[in-house]
Formats: structure tokens, C-alpha cells, sequence
């Protein structure tokens, strides 16, 4: 009986170990196909390799499955523009804002710059984010309440932040990817929740994902890197206390969506598709119903729900109905908003975005020429490109700015000339403003830069700079047609304007049809069944 016993314990010992090794009915310890070795073994090396994740949706984002399109014109160009030539596209998958960036949220923005960067040295930093409230007046119109009260007043949280630049739409999507990434931090537990009770005075220390990457930003660890359940290893076994991007844990930065992005997600061309895949094992079909004018799926040539019931005949945006109409007759109001409106109104479109079509403008991240559509890439279309690196000192060692961001250079033309895909770094004029090339001159903004070229230029012969940046999809203030997807508009970058605002976005890894499906075709069979049917 003994023996017996003794038998029993030696097989469940050694059923025990085998599963720590992967055996049995353990899980099989992952290895590389190219080498053999095993991944996370600190006896073969301690490569880690973190589980193959889905990336989540971050704050404020619907996800947008990308595809091809016919960017540009979908109606007659009655302003003679010739700016918006149909071109087919094709638009990586990606993720953008469900709607505009809203008052609350900017000054939410202004909140941590105030607080963060309250030195006296900060001074031009906490000015320089601040909107311009002076853009809502105008030389035959009392709009004196708006400069003193949109952006402040809690009735306009919601309402759509306006009077801010390229430029600072640029910084605001930089700000709100580090303190996305940071919370991501913290809620795992490797960097401490009380580091965030007092942000005030932190300046260049404050946290920045591209820092912490490289290691010039150390917060304070959180108790999740001190726990014995912290799944990163260092390669000796022990508890890793910083993140890497290969962990999955932190997102993409936020961004401003390029044009061709902008409009893709506009149309929502998702939803004149009859039969789309839902879900991994069911086909979609490659087929549009509809040619949309507009963002909306309903009534698509039209300005009014054409759908039977008590909003039959009401207007799916905010835009001017005419000259001296704005919001329409007192007790029949037709958008209910004589300016904007908040950033949730009307219907959202096939994608779930609201007001693509109206409200604000929007700028996206583009530099603006007539002739983009046909230059641009047939895939991830974009005009703006001047390339930049991560700077290193005379000891090869990278290093953050006053901000705490890590400091960037534009690359050389030098170390670009010997390049296959690019031979210079600056090919924002590249085709269209290069001299060299099209023989076409669009100049800069300084005057006295134009002169010396002989009077060719922004302000000369042309309007059009090397600052001057996209805006989209019409405003509160615009005529129907502005509110085509397909029509475009430009503004130097350090301008803002009343009927200007903008929405966020951010690339998508993985799968191009979303989390849970898988990328290219699988096929449950491999080998391909040559025998005749």
C-alpha cells in the first residue's frame, strides 16, 4: 500500500513539472521558428515576448475600417476651384474622434499647461495655447458676447472649440497622447497614482511617451512593478519596472487625420454597403449602393430626413439655409443653433461621427495644393511630408527640450541624397512648388524672402504657402455646398478662425477589420484542392 502510495506522489510530481515546462496539460512554452529558442525563458537568453494583443480604442475614438474611394468631386465645382479632382484612393484603417474637440476640452488642455508650466519662463508656452477669442468679431456685427463667452461660459462646455490654429490643434494632439499613455501607466500599476495629486511646477519633467521610451523620464513606479505578478521580465527573471512599446500597453499617438483620412471617414461609404462582414467567417461584398453628396447615410443628395415620423423634414446639419438665415423662424427654428452647435448634435454618419458635415471646418494635417489629387499616393495619401529624427548629442545620447519632449531635427538633404525612396528631407513642395520639377513657385509667408526671389509667391501671384493647411466640411456659417466631404479649403497654420475647429486621430495596428478578425485570407484548408468538381 505504501508503494503504491509512494507511486501516485512521484507521477504527480512529475505531472506537476511538466506542466511548469509546458508539457502535459501545461501550456506549450512558446519558441521561435527561426532559431529554436524559447521566448520568455531566462535560461535560454530571456528574449520576451509579450502575448499578441488587439490595440484598444483610446479616449473619444470610433474605430474606421479603411478601403478604397473616390476622393474629390462627387457634384458640379460651381466655384471653379479645380482643386478637388476625383482620384481613386485607398485609406489605411485607423481610428479618429466621434466628434469635434469641444471648449471643455481644451481648456482642459489649458488647465495642465497652466499648472505644469507655471514658471515664470513658461510665460510664452501658457500664451501661446491659449485661443484666439478676437476671431468671432467682425467690422458690421455685434458679436461682443461670443469674444467674451463662448469659450468660457459652461452653457458652450460642449460647443465646439474655435479660433485655434493649425499649429496649436498640432501641439493639443502631442499633450493628449502622453497623458493618455500615461493613465495607461498608471491604471496598470507601474506608475505611481500619487505622482498625479499635484501636476503644478513639474514642467519639463512631465511626463512624455517618446521620453520614457528612451529612457530620459523616470516616474515614479507604481506597486505593480514591485508585485510578483508583474508579467515583464527582465532577461534574468526578475520584475521589469519600465514599459516598452513592444508590451502593448500604450497607444499610438493622437494626431490630426490626413485629408484623404478625413474624407474617407466622412463619407462613411460603410454604410451604402448591403452586405458588410460583421464578424470573422463572414464574407462582406465589395459593392456601393449610393453615390453620397453628403456625410449622412439617409437621403443622401439631400439636406433634410426624408424618413416618415415627428423629424421628417428637419435639417442634418448646421450650416446658413441663406443670405441673412441662420438658424431660421422663432418657433420654427431649423438647426436650432444660430452659430455652432454642441458637438453631439444631428445624426452621426455610417462610421458614428457626428457633424462632418457642418458645425466647423475642421482642419486636417495636409498642406494645401490645387493639383494634391493627382499627385498624391495612390495609398495613405498625404502632402506635408519634411522629415524629421530624433536628435543626438556629440556623445550619441538623445536629450529633451525645455517641454520635457525629446528634441527633433530635420534631416539633411545630405543624408537623404543617397536614399532610393526620398532624396531630400523637405518634399512638401515635391511635384507641385518645386521649381526644379513643375517650375511652379508658391513661396513662403515672409515678404521680404519673396522679394529676394523676385517678387514670386505667397502674397504675389498666389495665396498658397508652405503654411497653408487644409480645412474641411463646411461650418455654421457656410452654403450647402462646403459640406461635401469632397470639397476642400485652406488657412496659413498660425491663423484660426470662427467657423475652424478639429477632431483627433490615430493610427491602427493589427488587423485592417478590426479587433477579432484576422489579416489576409485564411483559408481553413491550406493546401489548395486541385482535383476537379
Amino acid at each position: 500500500m505504501n508503494l503504491k502510495n509512494l507511486f501516485i506522489l512521484l507521477s504527480c510530481t512529475a505531472a506537476v513539472s511538466s506542466c511548469k515546462n509546458g508539457g502535459l496539460f501545461g501550456k506549450k512554452q512558446e519558441k521561435s521558428d527561426v532559431t529554436g529558442w524559447n521566448y520568455n525563458d531566462k535560461n535560454m537568453g530571456g528574449y520576451q515576448v509579450s502575448r499578441e494583443k488587439e490595440q484598444r480604442t483610446g479616449p473619444g475614438l470610433v474605430f474606421v475600417q479603411g478601403g478604397t474611394f473616390q476622393m474629390g468631386a462627387v457634384e458640379e465645382d460651381v466655384m471653379s476651384d479645380w482643386n478637388n479632382i476625383p482620384s481613386r484612393k485607398t485609406v489605411n484603417s485607423f481610428y479618429i474622434d466621434r466628434s469635434e474637440v469641444a471648449n471643455i476640452h481644451y481648456r482642459e488642455y489649458l488647465y495642465w499647461i497652466n499648472n505644469v508650466f507655471d514658471a515664470d519662463e513658461y510665460k510664452a508656452v501658457r500664451e501661446g495655447a491659449l485661443p484666439d477669442t478676437l476671431v468671432w468679431r467682425s467690422e458690421l456685427g455685434y458679436n461682443e458676447p461670443m469674444v467674451e463667452y463662448y469659450f468660457r461660459h459652461p452653457s458652450y462646455n460642449y460647443y465646439p472649440v474655435v479660433g485655434v490654429t493649425w499649429r496649436q490643434a498640432h501641439d493639443f494632439c502631442l499633450w493628449r497622447s502622453d497623458r493618455v499613455n500615461e493613465k495607461a501607466l498608471m491604471d496598470k500599476g507601474f506608475v505611481n497614482k500619487n505622482s498625479f495629486k499635484n501636476i503644478q511646477g513639474q514642467g519639463g519633467e512631465s511626463f512624455n511617451t517618446k521620453a520614457y521610451l528612451l529612457g530620459l523620464t523616470t516616474p515614479t513606479p507604481g506597486n505593480q512593478v514591485r508585485s510578483k505578478k508583474n508579467p515583464l521580465k527582465n532577461p534574468n527573471g526578475t520584475p521589469r519596472t519600465t514599459v516598452t512599446f513592444e508590451d502593448g500597453i500604450l497607444l499610438p499617438s493622437y494626431r490630426l487625420p490626413t485629408e484623404a483620412e478625413w474624407e474617407y471617414a466622412a463619407l462613411g461609404l460603410v454604410g451604402q454597403n448591403p452586405s458588410p462582414s460583421k464578424k470573422e467567417g463572414k464574407r462582406g461584398e465589395e459593392l456601393i449602393t449610393n453615390k453620397q453628396v453628403y456625410t449622412w447615410s439617409q437621403n443622401v443628395n439631400g439636406l433634410r430626413d426624408n424618413r416618415r415620423g415627428s423629424w421628417q423634414g428637419t435639417f442634418l446639419a448646421n450650416f446658413k439655409r441663406g443670405n441673412g438665415d441662420n438658424m431660421g423662424v422663432a418657433g420654427g427654428l431649423n438647426d436650432r443653433a444660430v452659430y455652432t452647435a454642441p458637438v453631439n448634435s444631428f445624426f452621426p454618419n455610417a462610421f458614428g461621427l457626428y457633424n462632418m458635415s457642418g458645425n466647423v471646418n475642421e482642419w486636417v494635417e495636409d498642406v494645401y495644393r490645387p493639383l494634391s489629387s493627382v499627385d498624391q499616393d495612390d495609398v495613405a495619401p498625404f502632402r506635408g511630408n519634411y522629415f524629421q529624427n530624433d536628435f543626438k548629442n556629440a556623445d550619441g545620447e538623445f536629450e529633451k527640450d525645455s517641454l520635457g519632449r525629446v528634441k527633433r531635427v530635420y534631416a539633411t538633404d545630405e543624408e537623404s541624397k543617397n536614399r532610393r525612396n526620398y532624396q531630400k528631407a523637405n518634399v512638401i513642395n515635391y511635384l507641385d512648388g518645386d521649381s526644379l520639377v513643375s517650375g511652379v513657385t508658391y513661396g513662403t509667408t515672409d515678404v521680404a524672402e519673396n522679394l529676394k526671389n523676385g517678387g514670386r509667391g505667397y502674397g504675389f501671384t498666389t495665396l498658397i504657402s508652405d503654411k497653408s493647411r487644409v480645412i474641411k466640411g463646411g461650418s455654421w456659417n457656410d452654403r450647402p455646398y462646403y459640406l461635401s466631404p469632397g470639397t476642400r479649403r485652406f488657412l496659413e497654420e498660425d491663423q484660426g478662425s470662427s467657423t475652424v475647429g478639429f477632431r483627433c486621430a490615430m493610427d491602427r495596428v493589427g488587423s485592417p477589420e478590426g479587433n477579432g478578425r484576422k489579416t489576409g485570407i485564411d483559408y481553413p484548408q491550406r493546401r489548395q484542392n486541385t482535383r476537379k468538381r
